[in-house]
C-alpha cells in the first residue's frame, strides 16, 4: 500500500523536493579530471532548425540507434547511429523505409525478446494524431519491424485506422511497451499504451501469429478512474516492472498535462488488468514523459521534462505568469521501493541546460521543451541518454536552435559528486 500522505482523493502533491539536485549544466572550476566528462554532451543531429522527441535502442553489437521526428512531435523520421557508445553519432540508418518520411508523430522503439528461440525483433511505432494542419489523420498507428538488429526494416503497416472502420486518434504511440507474464512466466505478448485527445488512455496487446504481428483492439485501461484521468489530463504513461524488470508488479507513472497535479502513480498486480487508486509522486519525480531504466546495481534512472509547482520556488527562479516552471532535462535516481513507498528517491540530476528565449547564462529555470528521452544502459553500466532542446546554438535571427543531443554518465561518478553536496 502507498503511504497515507497519498491517500486523500486527488491530493495534488504540490511542493518542493528536498533531495540533492546534482547539476551537470555548468562545470565547476575544481572538478576532478575523471569527472569532467559528466558536464559534456554530444550532438546527435543539428541539421535542421528544429528537431525533437528522440528514442533510442541498444543493438546487440553495442551500437545505439536514436530516432526522432523532423519537427515538434511530427515529421519525417530521421535517425543516427553511434558505434562507440554514444561518443559520436556519424552513421545514418541504412535502408530506411520510404514510409517513414510520412510519419505524423514522434517514433518510439523497443526490443522484443521471444521465449521460443525466435530471434529478437526491433519494433518502431508512431501514432497518427490530428494536427489540424489540413491534412487530417488516418487514425490508428503505424509500425515497422526489423529482424536483423536494424539493418533492414519493414515499411510502415497501419492498424486501427479510419479506413479500417475504427476511430482511434492515437497520441504518443507507444508511450510504453511492457512484456507480459502468464502464470508467473514471461510470454510472447506485450502491453502497449497510448492516449487520445480527450485523455482517454488505451492499451493494446501485441502478439505474433505465424510470424505476423497482431495488435488487439485498443481498450481503455484506466476507466475505473475516468474522472481523475480527465481532470488531470493524464497521458504519456511509463510502466516499470518490479524486481529489476523480473517481478510480478507493475508501476505506472503518468504525465498530468494540465499542470494542476503532480505526476500520477498507480500499481498493478495482475499484469495491467486492474490498477490501484491513482496517487501522486513526490515533487522530486514530477514531470512529463518519464522514461525508466534499471542500472546494473538495481537502481532506477528515470528521465523526464521537469515540472516545478512549488510557489515559493517559482517566484524565486522564474518570472513568467504560469503557475509552474521547468528545470528542463532532468533525471531521478532511486529504487523501485522508493516508488512503492512514496519516497523522494536518492537524488535528481539536471543533465544539461536548455535555454529560455531571453536567457544568456545557465540558470536553474530552463526551457521545458525537452525530455522524451531515449535511454540505454551499456555493459559497463554507462547510461547513454538522449533528448532534444535549445542547448545554446543560435540561428541567424538570434533565437536558439532546437536539436538532439546525447550524454554519457555513470551513477558511480554521480555518487561521488553527491557526497560533496
Amino acid at each position: 500500500m502507498l503511504l497515507n500522505i497519498f491517500s486523500r482523493k486527488y491530493k495534488n502533491g504540490a511542493g518542493d523536493y528536498s533531495i540533492p539536485c546534482i547539476r551537470l549544466d555548468e562545470k565547476p572550476s575544481n572538478i576532478p579530471e575523471e569527472l569532467e566528462y559528466l558536464y559534456d554532451f554530444q550532438t546527435v543531429d543539428n541539421e535542421l532548425d528544429y528537431l525533437g522527441h528522440p528514442d533510442s535502442i541498444l543493438f546487440k553489437d553495442g551500437s545505439i540507434m536514436t530516432v526522432y521526428p523532423s519537427g515538434h512531435g511530427k515529421g519525417a523520421i530521421r535517425g543516427k547511429i553511434s558505434t562507440d557508445g554514444g561518443l559520436t553519432y556519424n552513421k545514418n540508418i541504412s535502408n530506411q523505409p520510404e514510409s517513414w518520411k510520412n510519419s505524423r508523430e514522434t517514433p518510439t522503439v523497443y526490443r522484443l525478446e521471444f521465449s521460443d528461440g525466435t530471434p529478437d525483433k526491433i519494433l518502431l511505432v508512431a501514432g497518427n494524431p490530428d494536427w489540424h494542419d489540413g491534412k487530417g489523420t488516418i487514425g490508428g498507428f503505424n509500425f515497422s519491424l526489423s529482424d536483423d538488429e536494424g539493418k533492414t526494416w519493414s515499411e510502415f503497416e497501419s492498424v486501427y485506422t479510419k479506413k479500417q472502420g475504427y476511430n482511434f486518434t492515437t497520441i504518443v504511440a507507444m508511450a510504453s511497451l511492457t512484456r507480459l507474464k502468464e502464470n508467473g512466466k514471461f510470454v510472447d505478448k506485450w502491453m502497449a499504451f497510448f492516449h487520445d485527445p480527450k485523455f482517454v488512455n488505451y492499451k493494446t496487446i501485441l502478439s505474433f501469429e505465424n510470424g505476423k504481428a497482431v495488435w488487439s483492439k485498443p481498450e481503455p485501461y484506466f476507466a475505473e478512474y475516468r474522472s481523475f484521468e480527465k481532470n488531470a489530463n493524464m497521458c504519456e504513461v511509463e510502466v516499470v516492472r518490479s524486481d529489476e524488470g523480473k517481478g510480478d508488479e507493475l508501476c505506472l507513472i503518468g504525465r498530468c498535462n494540465n499542470k494542476n497535479y503532480n505526476s500520477v502513480i498507480s500499481f498493478s498486480n495482475d499484469e495491467g488488468i486492474t490498477w490501484s487508486k491513482p496517487a501522486f509522486v513526490p515533487s522530486s519525480l514530477n514531470g512529463e514523459r518519464h522514461k525508466a531504466d534499471y542500472t546494473k546495481d538495481g537502481r532506477l534512472f528515470i528521465t523526464f521534462r521537469s515540472i516545478e509547482r512549488d510557489k515559493a520556488k517559482k517566484e524565486k527562479y522564474f518570472s513568467g505568469s504560469a503557475c509552474w516552471f521547468s528545470e528542463g532535462w532532468v533525471a531521478w535516481v532511486g529504487t523501485y521501493e522508493d516508488l512503492k513507498k512514496g519516497r523522494e528517491g536518492q537524488y535528481r540530476i539536471k543533465l544539461a541546460h536548455t535555454y529560455l528565449k531571453k536567457q544568456t547564462v545557465v540558470e536553474l529555470s530552463a526551457n521545458g521543451d525537452t525530455g522524451y528521452c531515449g535511454n540505454v544502459v551499456l555493459d559497463d553500466n554507462t547510461i547513454v541518454t538522449s533528448t532534444y532542446g535549445a542547448f545554446g546554438e543560435k540561428l541567424k535571427d538570434g533565437t536558439y536552435k532546437t536539436y538532439v543531443v546525447s550524454k554519457r554518465i555513470k551513477l558511480s561518478d554521480i555518487d561521488k559528486l553527491a557526497k560533496t553536496k
